[in-house]
């Protein structure tokens, strides 16, 4: 049986790149976890590699490519120091792991996903907003910067008003934005309103 895959927004991004044209080379920055989206890549015949920082996630990301018999090339790996050469990969996201990071930080991947880009290649790459109704809680450490309890943990979160990401896209055309609002459930049956701001950018 194949996994189920429900980032939505990243079968969106699919659909861009099969339109583009160019060599079918994609990267995952933040590609750990027990359902790595690259896979609805590697069923389109991409080449696919995949970074991220925790082992934990790692390891469940190995366990499900010998589940599933998938070869995705995710390796430990940190996004703001990204270790391929320039305009070396064609395709890449981040999907709900950039907005882990202070905003000068993001500013910092962002432009190591530029780097690594070829010329006309695309990059989708999501926001939490402050449409989210996590913005405001804990503890704030920057402008709507919260560290905030999750799984455990303190975890910390950035959130950005609608336009105020266009800034961080220098060098790139902004294709593709949508600033949505989904409803999800905790365990509890409690209903939860989160926000995200999407993007898909070309490289000039």
């Amino acid at each position: 049986m194949k996994p189920v895959f429900r980032q939505s927004q990243l079968f969106t991004f699919l659909l861009y790149c099969n339109g583009a044209g160019l060599d079918k080379t994609i990267l995952d920055c933040g590609a750990g976890g027990n359902c790595p989206p690259l896979a609805i890549f590697a069923d389109h015949d991409y080449t696919t590699y995949g970074i991220d920082l925790s082992d934990d996630q790692l390891q469940l990301a190995k366990a499900f490519e010998e589940k599933y018999s998938y070869q995705l090339n995710i390796q430990k790996g940190d996004m703001k120091q990204l270790n391929f050469g320039d305009e070396s990969i064609n395709y890449a996201y981040s999907y709900n792991s950039i907005f882990h990071m202070k905003k000068d930080e993001i500013k910092q991947v962002i432009g190591e996903i530029r780097r690594v880009l070829s010329k006309g290649g695309y990059a989708f790459i999501n926001f939490a907003s402050v449409n989210d109704e996590r913005f405001g809680v804990g503890e704030e450490v920057g402008e709507g910067e919260f560290r905030q309890p999750e799984h455990g943990d303190l975890v910390l979160h950035s959130y950005f008003e609608e336009n105020e990401a266009d800034a961080y896209f220098d060098g790139f055309k902004i294709i593709f934005k949508e600033n949505r609002i989904r409803y999800g459930y905790r365990k509890n049956g409690e209903q939860i309103r989160l926000g995200y701001i999407d993007y898909i950018v070309e490289k000039l």
